[in-house]
């Protein structure tokens, strides 16, 4: 019996690609290159499933490929912005992501951005490195107290709780959030978060503003000059959601001009370019996308969303349905 085709179009942990081939007829990118929209295309006309990254950018006008023999895209990833999901549907080409596996590792992410922009890590380890440092002080590189200082999460999702769970429990941060669809009053009272009535309410509160939002066009920069301008000038940014929920040119202005202290970033707009201002600010800690980078968390997300595909060729629901 045939077995379905399947293009994983970024190499995933060998593990992953080991399960893959038990049930599938797989085709790896060997070189580990970006796939361009041809090859995306050629993929979706002569295999059965394709297994995207967030690198790939599928399009109404790659999906509209002919003729179309893919009949499902198993994203390697939670966020699916880059995939036009209503042009999939539209092709009757089902969707999966992998929620879930992630959740821990894109915490610890945050927490880590938070704490080397906080203290000036990123910048101290560089003034190691270049022999700057010329020993101990008490006034060199002084950050900013962590404990006690208020955190405001944007959005209340799985990876937001995590973090809250983290800075209230574990570095005696005051938690607030907003979100829709929040959490019940029993759950956010033992996250140690307490929910505000709008995004203005949290952007003012915060000495620490945290993203944890859907990529979506309504909260595409979200963050924008007049959000910036609604924080402490003492405040910092972080952002592990989607590089374009903040306007990236209104972040650099507010950074320039003092209006808000610094800004952890493992996202970026035009991913993986980053604005050129941005590497030269000592107040910026960059992070290349590592959310999930760990080996357990990415052998997980492949798991994920092979479970997907099996499901998918058996004729069963899908655990993770997107479309």
């Amino acid at each position: 019996m045939t077995r379905p085709v399947v293009v994983v179009t970024r190499r995933v942990p060998e593990e992953v690609e080991a399960d893959l081939a038990k049930d599938f007829e797989v085709r790896l990118n060997t070189d580990d290159h970006p796939f361009s929209a041809d090859e995306l295309k050629e993929a979706l006309r002569t295999a059965d499933a394709l297994l995207p990254t967030v690198s790939d950018r599928l399009t109404a006008e790659v999906l509209a490929v002919e003729p179309l023999r893919a009949r499902i895209i198993a994203n390697f990833g939670v966020g699916f912005n880059h995939i036009d999901v209503n042009a999939a549907r539209a092709r009757g080409l089902a969707v999966s992501n992998t929620p879930d596996v992630l959740t821990d590792a894109t915490a610890d992410t945050a927490m880590t951005l938070l704490l080397m922009v906080a203290r000036r890590a990123g910048e101290g380890e560089r003034h190691v490195r270049t022999k700057a440092w010329t020993g101990w002080r008490p006034t060199h590189m002084l950050g900013t107290h962590v404990t006690g200082k208020t955190l405001g999460l944007v959005g209340m999702g799985r990876i937001a709780r995590a973090v809250a769970r983290r800075a209230h429990h574990g570095f005696g941060m005051k938690v607030i959030f907003h979100d829709p669809y929040p959490p019940s009053p029993q759950e956010a009272a033992a996250l140690g978060a307490e929910p505000v009535g709008s995004l203005d309410e949290v952007f003012a509160k915060a000495d620490f503003v945290s993203l944890h939002c859907p990529a979506t066009p309504e909260t595409r920069h979200l963050v924008n000059a007049e959000r910036l301008g609604q924080m402490k000038p003492g405040a910092y940014l972080i952002n592990t959601a989607r590089g374009d929920v903040v306007d990236e040119a209104a972040l650099v202005q507010a950074l320039k001009a003092g209006i808000i202290k610094g800004a952890g970033l493992d996202v970026f707009e035009k991913e993986p370019v980053v604005t050129d201002a941005l590497l030269t600010m000592e107040n910026v800690v960059l992070l290349p996308h590592l959310g999930s980078a760990t080996r357990e968390t990415r052998i997980a997300m492949g798991m994920r969303a092979l479970e997907n595909l099996r499901l998918f060729f058996a004729g069963k629901p899908l655990r993770d349905k997107v479309a």
